[in-house]
């Protein structure tokens, strides 16, 4: 499998590096956000790059206790829609984090690794 011991001890080390790396680009991703809107701008939700709902902004004409159903829609539209978007954005920082590590595998998902 490995053409000599040199071989293997410097994949040995790439695999720390990127361990390494991940770890920092994991611990980093809540300072990545997105914002999502529903109800024509009147629910705003915020989350960051581990899946955390950090913020909701809702509009005090929708504050409406007769109508509480449809507040509840807009706000778990706006936080599906933020976590959605957060997706490509968490790929691309985990793949810049680890760029040269590894070399580029076709089908490798690091997203996996935030498990």
């Amino acid at each position: 499998m490995f053409g000599n011991m040199a071989d293997m001890m410097g994949l040995m080390g790439k695999m720390k590096d990127l361990q390494s790396r991940m770890k920092e680009a994991q611990d980093s991703l809540v300072n990545l956000t997105q914002v999502a809107e529903s109800g024509g701008g009147m629910v705003k939700a915020t989350v960051n790059g581990q899946k955390a709902l950090i913020g909701l902004d809702i509009d005090k004409d929708l504050v409406n206790p007769d109508d509480k159903e449809m507040l509840q829609d807009l706000i778990v539209a706006a936080v599906n829609k933020a976590l959605d978007n957060i997706e490509p954005k968490i790929k691309e920082h985990l793949q810049k984090a680890t760029d040269g590590v590894l070399p580029n595998i076709p089908g490798l998902d690091l997203g996996g690794f935030m498990k």
